[in-house]
């Protein structure tokens, strides 16, 4: 991953996050342009409703647990296309828009991409960004982060159907805490399977 900002401080008015992506231009453009999936893929944010309400308008609510008090919020999201990418603007947050820029890698990563994520805060003057320092978004490091791990698994496993099925059917719906606590219980049952093999070996080995 990329040199990478943390949430603006009081003074800031943008936050940024660039990440490294497995993916051509085109192909990250196609993958960013479902903008829900997007956001589900944040660890930090626990969903509540995501509804569309007109052409690329949707109205988003739930809750940010990306500062120490998690905070709850109401948006309406209006999606942007540009040439290099996506801007999504808000109302009722204390952001003005993020912004997805895509670009081609450099040239010694040919046919692979770099996604840069930007927080701007520049809607509201800076001392209302000072009283409202609670409800800055501190997710987008760790956004960014996950936001590559996932793209890697797509670039991987995407081309077989099951997986693509379970991903958005079952793993894109859940919140963060369930994925983890379903992410445990799986390694914990192929512990278990390998321990019961081992078992079996041992008396194969003791008894045939």
């Amino acid at each position: 991953m990329n040199d990478q900002s943390v949430a603006p401080a009081a003074a800031e008015d943008v936050a940024w996050a660039s990440i490294n992506t497995p993916l051509g231009v085109e192909e990250l453009k196609s993958f960013c342009r479902d903008i829900e999936r997007m956001y589900r893929i944040n660890p930090l944010l626990n969903f509540k409703k995501w509804e569309a309400v007109g052409e690329n308008r949707y109205l988003f609510s739930g809750q940010n647990i990306s500062q120490e008090e998690p905070f709850d919020f109401d948006l309406e999201l209006t999606v942007e296309e540009k040439p290099d990418g996506f801007q999504i603007h808000y109302q009722g947050d204390l952001r003005s828009s993020t912004t997805f820029t895509i670009e081609a890698a450099a040239a010694d990563s040919p046919g692979l991409s770099t996604l840069t994520i930007t927080d701007r805060y520049d809607g509201v003057s800076e001392e209302e960004r000072k009283k409202q320092l609670h409800r800055v978004d501190r997710s987008i490091v760790i956004w960014a982060k996950y936001l590559q791990q996932f793209l890697y698994s797509w670039k991987r496993w995407s081309r077989f159907r099951p997986w693509r099925w379970y991903m958005r059917r079952v793993w894109q719906p859940m919140k963060p805490s369930g994925r983890r606590i379903t992410y445990m219980l799986l390694w914990i049952s192929v512990f278990e399977v390998a321990l019961i093999l081992l078992g079996v070996v041992i008396y194969y080995l003791e008894y045939a």
